[in-house]
């Protein structure tokens, strides 16, 4: 008489741990602002000059760059049309590079910091680096306003085509936030993405047209060349690019005239934005199960 192996009992179905995402979008998003808010509030907390620290460090940066490249070194000051507004040009790269900067920074730890949430609360994993991403815009919408100001001074007239801000920060943003999933899913098990990340941001500061115009660039490479167009298809330059055509001067050339041909160019770098978006997702996706026990 043959006896049947014991059966292990079902208790019910077996629990997974929380997702990268839930279907509860609404849930979703007050985390991610509230999140944001919330640290947006405490980062100057008790400081005397609060919020003004904000604005005080990219002006500083800023300062340093237009000494040295502007007043000494006569960057910007060439008879080219489209270096007029050179000084607002640079602050608004500054800017922008610095939200760049900040959200993939802040992204690296920004999961093994919130340890102590991460292991208590049940919620979507993904609200962490959106967080990070929200609290990068609040920032940047704080110093984007001393950029037009500055530009109204410097004597910029405002253009129809500041209508293409949104689409330059979302663009931006998505490229930021991408990178953002990507690094904080990594650094749970792989410690030295923050070291790594931190000389890449360097790398790309000097990659992008933040300081040198995309003029000197084609000068020294050639106007339709592959090195320029190489050069270009970094999202970043495209951005910085765009922005500096769209938002101070038509005479510096669009992103699209950088890239070397018509606005179907932009199809790739932004196809790469898309890429690194989906990447990040997809890394930080099967990470959020088992940050908790990885951490």
């Amino acid at each position: 008489m043959s006896v049947q192996a014991a059966q292990p009992e079902v208790l019910g179905r077996p629990i997974h741990g929380p997702r990268a995402l839930t279907g509860d979008w609404r849930r979703f998003w007050h985390l991610s602002y509230n999140i944001a808010r919330n640290e947006f509030k405490l980062k100057f907390f008790g400081s005397v000059l609060g919020y003004v620290w904000q604005v005080v460090r990219p002006l500083m940066l800023f300062g340093v760059l237009y000494l040295f490249f502007v007043v000494i070194s006569h960057v910007g000051r060439g008879g080219n049309p489209g270096e007029k507004f050179y000084g607002v040009q640079l602050l608004g790269a500054v800017v922008l590079f610095g939200f760049f900067s900040e959200v993939t920074i802040g992204a690296v730890r920004c999961v093994v910091d919130r340890e102590n949430l991460v292991r208590k609360i049940q919620f979507p994993r993904l609200v962490i680096p959106v967080s990070v991403t929200l609290l990068g815009l609040f920032n940047f919408a704080l110093n984007l306003l001393v950029v037009f100001i500055f530009a109204l001074i410097s004597g910029v007239q405002p253009m129809l085509s500041w209508l293409e801000l949104p689409l330059i920060v979302a663009v931006l943003g998505i490229f930021s936030l991408g990178l953002a999933m990507m690094l904080a899913a990594l650094f749970v098990t792989l410690r030295d993405i923050q070291p790594i990340w931190e000389v890449a941001t360097q790398v790309l500061f000097y990659m992008s047209p933040t300081i040198i115009p995309v003029e000197k660039v084609q000068e020294r490479l050639g106007a339709h060349s592959i090195g320029t167009h190489i050069f270009m298809l970094n999202p970043l330059a495209t951005v910085i690019q765009q922005f500096r055509h769209a938002m101070v001067n038509h005479a510096t050339p669009s992103a699209a005239e950088a890239l070397g041909g018509g606005y179907l160019q932009l199809l790739e770098p932004l196809g790469i934005v898309l890429g690194v978006f989906l990447l990040g997702f997809w890394i930080f996706n099967r990470a959020a199960p088992h940050v908790a026990e990885n951490l």
